[in-house]
Formats: structure tokens, sequence, C-alpha cells
């Protein structure tokens, strides 16, 4: 029987860590994964972009709605912890890809292209490496721990 990595027992959020990864503690991508992860992001940002054209929407409304994931930092106000499950939820996927699927189902191209444009945004902050977030501090994401590195 193989067994899976053991897993670090803390008190700490990155208790899901496997015990060989115990040195970089703040669960952060580092190297070549990480690398993929932004060309993943460029990559839903690009492919965003294309099929928002398909949706005959006005391209103002890209621009316009290209930042309204970030209002979710609001989330902030209640801490930390709180800020990262707030923002969370609005950086994930499942949202936006249930607002696309909404849109496409029932026929209604503003919640496709809303949805879509949504997606873009999560691309394009992959692609900064503006990553999910930990509820220790702001900065801390799973693409990097201070965006100064």
């Amino acid at each position: 029987m193989v067994d899976g990595p053991k897993l670090m027992v803390s008190e700490r959020d990155d208790h899901w860590l496997p015990k060989h990864h115990a040195g970089l503690g703040d669960g952060t991508v580092v190297g070549t994964p990480r690398v993929w992860l932004q060309v993943e992001g460029a990559t839903l940002l690009i492919g965003s972009l294309i099929a928002f054209s398909i949706t005959h929407r006005s391209w103002w409304l890209v621009p316009l709605v290209l930042f309204v994931p970030d209002v979710f930092m609001a989330g902030y106000i209640g801490g930390t912890r709180v800020g990262a499950h707030v923002y969370n939820l609005a950086h994930a996927t499942p949202l936006p890809a249930m607002m696309v699927g909404y849109g496409w189902w029932h026929n209604r191209s503003i919640f496709l292209a809303i949805g879509i444009v949504w997606l873009g945004h999560i691309g394009m902050d992959r692609m900064l490496t503006f990553g999910l977030k930990y509820p220790d501090h702001f900065q801390h994401t799973h693409l990097s721990h201070s965006h100064s590195d």
C-alpha cells in the first residue's frame, strides 16, 4: 500500500502542505510551475477576449467590467481572514464559469459577456502573479508572497 505525503499539523492555514514542502512554509508556487500558471493566465485572458467577440456586445463593456472583481477587496474591512475568503470567491473560476454557463444555456448574452470578462480578469491576475489570497496578509498569494519578488 502506498501512502500519500504526510500533512503538516499546525494552527496555521498551511496545515495542508506536504511535509517535504515544510521548508517553503508559505504555500507560494515557485519555479517552472509558477511560470506555467502565468502562461495559463495569459491564455485565459486572450481566450476570454476572443470569446467576448462572439457575444456581439459593445467593447466598452470590457474595461467597465474588467476590474469589478477587485471590488471584493472590500472584504478586507472585516480583517485578513474574511478579506481573503471574499476576495478568493471573486477571483476563482467557479462563479464566472457558472455565469457563462447560465448566459449560454439561457441565451442571455449579457451574462455570457460579463462572465467571460470576469474570467479574463482572473487570467490577467494570474498572468501578473496576483493569485488567490492566504489569510495572513493581503500580499501573500499562491503565486507571490510579495509583489516585489
